[in-house]
């Protein structure tokens, strides 16, 4: 049973993805995470188009094991709008999904912006890029450039000040570079969003706290859920990136006590998590190790990174086997949580992992960003090398 590994997968963003199929194989994948970006959200995917692109990952010596993502509409989470048509058009998805044999989905439900980050390319010791979060520089997007009515009390008194002095330092190229980078880096599209843009979409969240937005996921998952059940699909919910306020707006999946609470939306193994350790990790009160042990089999996909906070209350994002997740406690706990699933005969008993994000270094620094900031190659190839030498020495240890 002990050479069992977690699955190696890579996420791919489909056929412009500058970052081919065939890398991925190299890098030793034999899993892909991937979606329809084309499609529009809250439209069916044709199954059609799920055949096509299963058929082009296979063609490449690859399984397509994730869906990542299928997009939860705007609407859903404001709980606006033709409800009804939004979830018959996600429920056609997800059997079209499991009529071509994929049944793990990602989603999420953070309002209006996926993910945040300030610097797409901060600069290591070492001369690698990452990605980081710095309050004083959201602060001056929230402040100077979105104009958002309130953020300066989100904010203590000093990240305000030196949020104006370094707005103020940035000349008017520097600064649209800066306000283009928080607001259209959405994984694999680019939907040329304008601030006015932002602004209307916060408008649409008037009046939702936490409490009406965990209200609107119940209300999506009393939706889909019985359908995945249905078909087989097990549905995987994204923490929040970060996993706390931005915005001023209400996040809903950033603690152990938030996901233990979907859960119990929907009780249903096919109500299940997305264990990314990079988001989770943000916030120092998220102990990893005992979310594997307190979720496990309800664990769909899991995202292995590192973030490494800092006392300013900023981030970056460190190597896979560094930073402030303990990543060999993590691992070994996943590995555990796969031999118990063997043990009791689950069909689903492996679990799928990619190397979440990854330093831009080597041969990639000189080359444009591509679609989106955090996913070039040879850093995601060094982290899962690093996650599956990790797996083998702690599958060598309990010997």
């Amino acid at each position: 049973m002990n050479h069992f590994l977690l699955e190696e997968g890579f996420r791919w963003f489909g056929p412009s993805d500058p970052v081919p199929l065939s890398f991925i194989r190299q890098a030793g994948a034999t899993a892909v995470f991937t979606s329809l970006h084309q499609i529009p959200y809250g439209e069916a995917w044709p199954r059609e188009a799920i055949r096509e692109r299963r058929e082009m990952i296979e063609a490449a010596g690859l399984r397509w094991a994730v869906v990542e993502s299928v997009p939860v509409h705007e609407d859903i989470k404001t709980g606006r709008g033709d409800l009804a048509a939004l979830f018959e058009n996600y429920n056609t998805t997800l059997r079209n999904l499991a009529l071509e044999g994929i049944h793990t989905v990602i989603y999420n439900f953070m309002p209006v912006l996926d993910w945040v980050r300030t610097d797409m390319r901060w600069k290591l010791p070492d001369g690698s890029e990452s990605l980081r979060y710095d309050p004083v520089r959201f602060a001056a997007f929230e402040i100077h450039a979105l104009r958002r009515a309130g953020a300066e009390a989100d904010y203590t008194p000093e990240q305000v000040r030196s949020a104006a002095v370094w707005w103020e330092d940035l000349d008017d190229v520097s600064r649209e570079g800066f306000v283009r980078s928080i607001i259209d880096v959405f994984p694999g599209v680019k939907w040329a969003l304008t601030l006015e843009d932002i602004r209307a979409m916060l408008g649409r969240y008037e009046g939702i706290g936490a409490v009406e937005l965990r209200a609107n996921l119940a209300r999506f998952l009393r939706a889909v859920v019985p359908t995945a059940e249905e078909c087989g699909v097990r549905m995987a919910i994204h923490p929040d990136d970060p996993p706390f306020s931005v915005l001023g707006l209400p996040r809903i999946v950033s603690t152990a006590e938030d996901v233990a609470g979907i859960f119990l939306m929907a009780d249903s193994p096919a109500n299940g998590l997305c264990y990314c350790t990079g988001s989770f990790s943000a916030r120092a009160d998220n102990d990893l190790a005992e979310m594997v042990r307190a979720f496990g089999p309800r664990i769909h996909a899991t995202h292995l990174r590192s973030t490494q906070r800092l006392a300013d209350g900023s981030f970056y994002e460190a190597g896979h086997l560094a930073g402030s997740v303990d990543m060999p406690v993590v691992v070994e706990y996943l590995l555990e949580e796969q031999d118990r699933r063997r043990s009791e005969g689950r069909a689903d008993w492996q679990i799928t992992l990619r190397p979440d994000h990854g330093h831009t270094m080597m041969d990639d620094l000189p080359k444009p960003a591509g679609i989106t900031p955090g996913y070039s190659c040879i850093g995601r190839m060094k982290g899962l090398a690093e996650l599956r030498g990790l797996m083998l020495g702690l599958r060598h240890k309990a010997r």
